[in-house]
């Protein structure tokens, strides 16, 4: 435990002069003792007169560094000996010992006062005190038995332990191919088991320590669930604790969030970060899906986000308040509301973090559920998975579309409730065939009672007028809206194109929803019903007006784009003779941490010298930079870079087109206990992590051996 419930760190001189550290719990007193001595930065001012002149003296770190034994007091400004803090109750330190009881400030004689201190018997009585804390006694391991002792149980701890990486590797291996871990029979006389203890049983052939080892166990075997859960547990913790140290260390990071439906049809909130790590490549790793309790609301959702953001990125620090610069969401009005949806709630307390569409949601799939809304709506994208669906369970019924129709209907994907506009496309393009091959198969004696009964649903659904009035007007909202997205998907994108695609788009959803009378009156001709079929036209309004309102919500940030036309290399040549600085200002208002003077000044350099000009992407002048020792040199040039690098932008670079939240879709075709959802989907998902972290089984055997007390020996005396 490192802080308290009130958040206060343990080892702070806050917590240690409120409770008494001999009567806090062992565990207590290590978890102190590995923390360590508290070092804040303290502000100490002492003006000093020496020779007629006045000089101000101030505490510098260095001195933590000088006296390993040195804590600090922020609150009170003043300096104390850490491990006569600890132990001041048990060791006699003298009247006016300040070093454990009021602290000490003064500057001018510190060094001789911090010299004198540590020289005292009973600064070396509490440092021995503090230094055996958790060890066996001096008398005990002085004797020689004991040091035999010792040998014989490290030399089982190093057995138990390569036993342990053994399975750990075969849990790695089912993670990373989403292999089922247990079977159906896992009895010694089971002729199938399951993947892993199969594993286990190949290993045990390889290596004869693991076959004495499942031989003779008693104590420990390996191979039970609750053994397995506690391993993945374990290494979900040592992933996540990886990719939080990289995130607190890089300059800035982005958050992706999206709502997908596994294939038990249960909704889960993911979250993925994207970051530039310390080795310079840029990443993007999922962090761990969430379960929404109740109704997700915008506070619902909010109040997780914040949670999972709180641990790598603090809202009331400054410094990281700033370092979050991107927030993506689905299209959904919870999650991208500019007044009260979490996207708001998040800008809230981390300003520079911008909204914006992002190449892992496809635009046509952000309208689709923009618009469903609306009930009738909802019916009919329901009725158009019906037609692709309806064709993908029976070669026979296939083999009829492919004579009669000649095309097939694109596949549904069964982790998302939402599919690309080709099916509205097909559908549309092919209604009067398809409405063939419907009759073609109700009247057919080949096929099966209940392929009758479907194909006789969906003629009805070919000639009712509602559904074919939501398929025209839905095949002309959503080929506009593949128009718009393959606009913003060009490589070369300025912020004026930025800003005029959206606008374009805005318009001719305009001149679409102008033509929704026409639309309607193409398929409805009999004279309106109170409550009937007029209600039609003013949901094709509806419809229209949404769309329109997402369009202006999701494209009203291009700062991002600004910022990206600054290192756009075809633009050099022309920024050369004329410097962009409207376009430098808009970046900068929409990244305060960019240096204006200084971001001039290094681009200047950069358009003007024409090696500069043959560059591809971002990517590789970021990294050009980096390996030539060019960081300092063009600091800002190079801090923009990382903004445009980790933001998820609306264009088609390579490094930014890999989507870990579509590995995240196929994942979720496997179903499985909510408990070991993000431990699984983790060794999947990020498979190359697990080779990346340096000693990753030492790390999990750690920290499976201090979960809890066991049996089995796997620490080191």
């Amino acid at each position: 435990m490192c802080e308290t419930t009130s958040g206060i760190a343990m080892n702070s001189i806050e917590f240690l002069s409120k409770n008494l550290f001999e009567r806090l719990s062992l565990g207590d007193k290590l978890a102190i003792k590995q923390l360590g001595p508290d070092k804040p930065d303290i502000q100490i001012a002492q003006p000093t007169k020496d020779r007629g002149k006045t000089y101000i003296r101030t505490f510098s770190r260095g001195w933590y560094e000088k006296k390993k034994w040195l804590c600090g007091c922020f609150k009170r400004n003043t300096v104390f000996c850490f491990p006569c803090l600890l132990f001041r109750s048990s060791v006699c330190t003298g009247q006016g010992d300040v070093w454990s009881t009021t602290g000490v400030c003064d500057l001018k004689h510190f060094s001789e006062r911090a010299k004198k201190h540590e020289q005292s018997k009973a600064h070396l009585q509490c440092a021995m005190k503090l230094a055996m804390l958790g060890q066996v006694n001096i008398a005990t391991q002085l004797d020689e038995g004991y040091h035999v002792s010792v040998r014989n149980h490290n030399k089982e701890v190093d057995n138990n332990r390569h036993i342990l990486s053994k399975l750990i590797d075969c849990i790695k291996f089912c993670g990373a191919f989403e292999l089922a871990l247990r079977g159906h029979d896992e009895s010694g006389s089971s002729e199938n088991p399951g993947v892993f203890l199969g594993l286990v049983d190949l290993v045990a052939s390889l290596d004869s320590a693991m076959r004495d080892h499942l031989d003779t166990a008693t104590v420990f075997k390996g191979t039970s669930n609750r053994i397995q859960n506690e391993l993945l547990d374990c290494m979900l913790d040592v992933m996540q604790g990886h990719i939080i140290q990289d995130l607190k260390n890089t300059d800035f990071l982005a958050v992706q969030a999206d709502e997908t439906t596994d294939v038990s049809t249960h909704c889960q909130f993911v979250i993925v970060f994207r970051y530039i790590d310390k080795a310079n490549t840029l990443q993007e790793r999922f962090f761990s899906f969430k379960q929404i309790d109740g109704v997700t609301t915008a506070e619902a959702i909010s109040k997780v986000l914040l949670q999972q953001l709180g641990v790598v990125c603090s809202a009331e620090n400054d410094v990281d308040r700033e370092r979050l610069i991107a927030q993506t969401f689905d299209g959904a009005s919870v999650m991208r509301g500019g007044t009260g949806g979490v996207r708001r709630k998040i800008q809230d307390l981390y300003p520079n973090a911008h909204f914006i569409h992002c190449y892992a949601h496809q635009l046509n799939l952000v309208m689709q559920q923009a618009v469903s809304s609306v009930a009738s709506v909802r019916g009919f994208f329901s009725d158009i998975c019906g037609f692709c669906s309806f064709f993908s369970r029976s070669p026979k019924r296939t083999a009829t579309l492919d004579n009669i129709v000649a095309r097939r209907l694109p596949r549904i994907s069964q982790t998302r409730w939402n599919f690309h506009s080709r099916a509205v496309s097909t559908v549309y393009e092919n209604k009067d065939v398809l409405l063939e091959c419907f009759k073609t198969i109700r009247e057919s004696p080949e096929f099966d009672s209940t392929s009758i009964r479907e194909a006789n649903g969906y003629c009805r659904m070919l000639t009712d007028k509602q559904f074919l009035f939501f398929l025209e007007l839905f095949n002309t909202i959503l080929s506009r809206v593949d128009i718009l997205f393959a606009q913003l998907q060009r490589r070369q994108i300025d912020i004026v194109h930025g800003q005029r695609v959206p606008e374009n788009f805005v318009n001719s959803m305009a001149n679409v929803r102008d033509s929704v009378p026409s639309i309607y009156a193409q398929y409805i001709t009999d004279t309106p019903q109170r409550g009937g079929a007029p209600n039609l036209q003013r949901i094709g309004y509806e419809v229209c007006d949404t769309v329109i309102a997402n369009a202006k919500d999701r494209f009203q940030f291009t700062g991002h784009l600004a910022a990206a036309v600054l290192v756009d290399s075809a633009r050099f040549p022309e920024f050369a003779g004329n410097f962009p600085k409207e376009v430098l200002a808009k970046a900068i208002h929409a990244y305060p941490v960019l240096n204006n003077a200084r971001s001039q000044t290094e681009l200047g350099l950069i358009y003007e010298n024409p090696d500069f000009r043959a560059y591809s992407s971002a990517m590789a002048l970021f990294q050009l930079f980096c390996k030539n020792n060019l960081m300092e040199v063009f600091s800002e040039t190079l801090k923009l870079l990382r903004i445009i690098i980790t933001t998820p932008m609306t264009t088609a670079e390579s490094e930014r087109c890999f989507s870990t939240l579509k590995r995240i879709k196929t994942f979720l075709r496997n179903t499985m206990a909510q408990d070991r959802l993000n431990a699984l989907a983790m060794l999947s998902i990020e498979k190359r992590l697990t080779h990346d972290i340096p000693d990753f089984n030492r790390l999990v055997i750690e920290k499976f051996a201090h979960m809890k007390d066991r049996r089995a020996k796997f620490l080191y005396k």
